[in-house]
């Protein structure tokens, strides 16, 4: 691998690093004064940092706690609506906005560097076909807000798994190509299945609210959801983060890598458990939201290389401010909320042809 890919100018990459975060607070704390309910600023700052501190105040020991929050106490100047929106309506959405952003991102930069092909996406193993059928069978057999969410949870990892399982056996390819086409079959096997469900399932009641959940939204995201998804998206994310340097030996070829002495079958096998843990749990509670995952990561090459010890933290905070600013516009641009799903593919699929035009990913790998 070229030595000048690997070791990049870091003043230079400081500097947009910096930029990138900025960007990312500057979008985070902005999407909480935008929405038909206005927050003033100086009450928004006062009511995240109340929340912060009573938060914080419960892991203290009793003694410790009151003295604390007198320490630390903030004068009430804000409206008790205010506060509703803040931090029961807008805070749930702009976190899960910017974790699912980062894990889809991450995802699909993951599986980009692990197959070695940059139009890989991170619904390739049927990550997504899977959970999108789960929550299909879900809102079929009406099992609640939760049991949905769980339901495309596990049948998201159930179809990577699967997919996974069947092309270990293939003895006639590559295990690369077996992955690839066993995914597309998966992937091909669920999207009839969820077709099915569809074509059976009440005209009036469930169909509709069956076709809206693929269409991706946040709409309804509460603060279980969070937790829910949280836990295996961080999971994800952290594990993604710690062998950011690792992947970039996927990238070289399984022959090199050996070489080295990198198990490369360990290595793939929790780069793939780790972007279906992203992607399942992404998908479980936001519904499809496509193009993020092929697309961030594309524009994150063109800024910060293709090293990914700076391409995988680069994709998650610029993954986590794109799906903010994206979701800002699906609650904003009119009267019904527009499903994000929609959104992200009007601005990827523009984006994209952008980069194969302006030759962007040339000799990514």
């Amino acid at each position: 691998m070229n030595d000048t890919v690997l070791q990049p100018d870091k003043k230079s990459y400081g500097a947009r690093f910096a930029a990138l975060a900025l960007v990312l607070i500057f979008v985070f704390f902005v999407s909480f004064m935008l929405g038909r309910y206005p927050v003033n600023p100086a009450d928004l700052v006062k009511i995240l940092l109340s929340h912060l501190i009573s938060e914080a105040s419960r892991i203290l020991p009793d003694a410790l706690r009151d003295a604390f929050l007198n320490t630390f106490i903030i004068e009430r100047t804000w409206e008790s609506a205010a506060e509703t929106v803040t931090l029961n309506v807008r805070l749930p959405r702009i976190a899960a906005a910017a974790g699912i952003g980062a894990a889809l991102s991450a995802a699909g930069a993951a599986y980009q560097g692990m197959f070695r092909n940059p139009l890989v996406s991170p619904d390739i193993l049927g990550a997504s076909s899977g959970a999108g059928f789960g929550a299909a069978f879900g809102i079929l057999a009406r099992f609640g807000y939760l049991g949905i969410s769980v339901s495309a949870f596990l049948f998201g990892i159930g179809a990577v798994l699967t997919a996974y399982a069947i092309s270990g056996r293939s003895r006639r390819m590559s295990s690369i190509l077996a992955m690839v086409l066993t995914g597309m079959m998966i992937s091909s096997l669920f999207s009839a299945a969820t077709s099915f469900i569809k074509l059976i399932a009440d005209t009036d009641e469930i169909l509709p609210v069956i076709t809206y959940w693929l269409m991706g939204s946040l709409a309804s995201i509460r603060n279980s959801d969070i937790f829910f998804a949280g836990i295996p998206i961080a999971a994800g994310l952290i594990i993604l983060w710690l062998l950011r340097w690792r992947i970039n030996l996927l990238t070289v070829g399984d022959e090199e890598a050996k070489s080295m002495g990198v198990d490369i079958v360990r290595l793939r096998t929790v780069v793939i458990l780790c972007a279906t843990l992203l992607t399942a749990a992404s998908v479980s509670v936001s519904g499809m939201i496509g193009w993020v995952g092929l697309v961030i990561p594309h524009c994150c090459r063109m800024i910060f290389g293709h090293d990914y010890n700076r391409l995988m933290p680069a994709s998650m905070m610029f993954g986590a401010a794109f799906l903010i600013v994206v979701d800002d516009a699906a609650r904003l641009i009119s009267a019904s909320e527009v499903p994000i799903g929609i959104l992200t593919a009007f601005v990827g699929a523009p984006v994209f042809v952008y980069l194969i035009l302006s030759r962007g990913s040339e000799n990514a790998y």
